[in-house]
């Protein structure tokens, strides 16, 4: 997974190099000249070869749910951030996540349908919020996903709601009341109000922040239901 995150990320710097130049962000290492655009496709080819040989050793079956969803994450990388169906990629990335955990298990059990929805919705709602902070770059550089043409504003609500909808999921899901998922769940659907807040006042930097936070707090309540996402 590791070696799959590495291929997207220097992927999406690599796609992006020309847009990046002209929406002049300097937080990009091609941009200023840290590193060449040859280098980072080059790293980005290495590390997406890596991701067969280190899937496989989760078993053919994990590795092929891993594989789609890198290949997703190119797609989007490669053009779909740029089109009406660019929350495609997040719904299928995300939402292949517990079945690339459950697959790799003895046994190689498919994870539960909520365990799936609740991990898409989540990607998506991600989707949705992480526009929001690069809006004023995107309109200089033609972007024109999803979130971009139904503006900033709905796409905070949007998102929200889909993120909020993931977390209510895993709470109906628990089993155990007294478990950590409630606890968990309680405080991403907090994260998840934050969120909105932080967006619609003029803070998307810190609403991005804190949709990473949110997302990885969600992650963890999937996680916490354990052997009840396996089917």
């Amino acid at each position: 997974m590791v070696a799959g995150q590495l291929s997207v990320g220097w992927s999406n710097d690599y796609f992006d190099r020309d847009y990046d130049r002209r929406g002049n962000r300097l937080d990009k290492p091609i941009v200023t000249g840290a590193v060449s655009a040859t280098v980072v496709q080059k790293a980005a080819v290495i590390a997406v070869v890596l991701c067969l040989p280190l899937s496989l050793l989760s078993g053919w079956r994990a590795a092929a749910v891993h594989l789609v969803a890198v290949a997703a994450a190119w797609g989007y990388n490669a053009g779909i951030k740029r089109t009406v169906l660019s929350v495609l990629p997040y719904l299928l990335a995300f939402g292949a996540l517990p079945a690339f955990v459950t697959l790799g298990l003895d046994g190689h059990p498919w994870p539960q349908w909520w365990a799936t929805l609740a991990a898409a919705l989540l990607g998506a709602g991600a989707h949705f919020v992480n526009t929001v902070a690069d809006t004023e770059v995107d309109a200089q550089t033609g972007v024109r996903g999803l979130p971009q043409m139904i503006g900033p504003v709905a796409s905070v609500i949007v998102g929200s709601l889909l993120m909020a909808a993931a977390f209510v999921l895993v709470a109906l899901a628990s089993t155990n009341p007294a478990a950590l998922t409630p606890v968990l769940v309680v405080l991403a659907l907090m994260g998840t109000v934050a969120v909105a807040i932080m967006a619609t006042t003029g803070h998307a930097r810190s609403a991005w922040f804190i949709t990473l936070i949110t997302a990885l707090v969600g992650a963890g309540a999937l996680i916490a239901q354990g052997s009840t996402a396996v089917a």
